[in-house]
């Protein structure tokens, strides 16, 4: 890398442009921390950038900070990430991103709005089943404690069993 950061820079951009295409060969060749790890990593660093920055700044300021911290941690990190919609055999670009996603195994899902709203685990559980990922954060910058923003959303857990069929209460 050059004193000015550019080489950094250019291959940063071309990883924040690259469509989400399943896990790299980067991954493969090396084991990346379990996702319930990746999340706790993800949230310790998002408490600490909502501490510092404050709440209620636009998205922007709290995906390039927190993408600075995680990778400040050795995690690998893409930016606004295209997830394709795949049917019948044909792959549709309809312009979904995923703001972070983390090792390319965890989505992370920014807002900076004053109330949670069920809206935004459903658009990360499109996220999730479209990109067929296990796990994704929501996590809302504008609230006041940021322990109140944090949202897990979980895909492809096994459903619980069925009580029998002879079963009341």
């Amino acid at each position: 890398m050059n004193k000015d950061g550019s080489r950094r820079d250019a291959e940063n951009a071309e990883e924040k442009h690259a469509s989400f295409s399943g896990p790299s060969a980067a991954l493969r060749e090396k084991p990346s921390l379990p996702p319930n790890e990746i999340t706790r990593q993800i949230v310790d660093a998002a408490y600490h950038l909502h501490v510092s920055l404050g709440p209620g700044l636009l998205e922007t300021v709290y995906e390039v900070a927190l993408s600075h911290e995680l990778q400040k941690r050795g995690l690998r990190v893409r930016r606004q990430v295209p997830i394709p919609i795949e049917y019948d055999g044909i792959q549709f670009d309809e312009g979904f991103r995923a703001d972070l996603l983390v090792e390319e195994m965890v989505i992370v899902e920014l807002k900076s709005v004053e109330k949670n709203h069920p809206v935004h685990p459903k658009q990360l559980r499109t996220h999730l089943v479209l990109a067929k990922l296990p796990l994704g954060l929501v996590l809302n910058f504008g609230l006041e404690t940021m322990k109140d923003g944090i949202t897990r959303v979980v895909n492809g857990l096994p459903e619980p069993p069925s009580p029998p069929k002879d079963f009341t209460l």
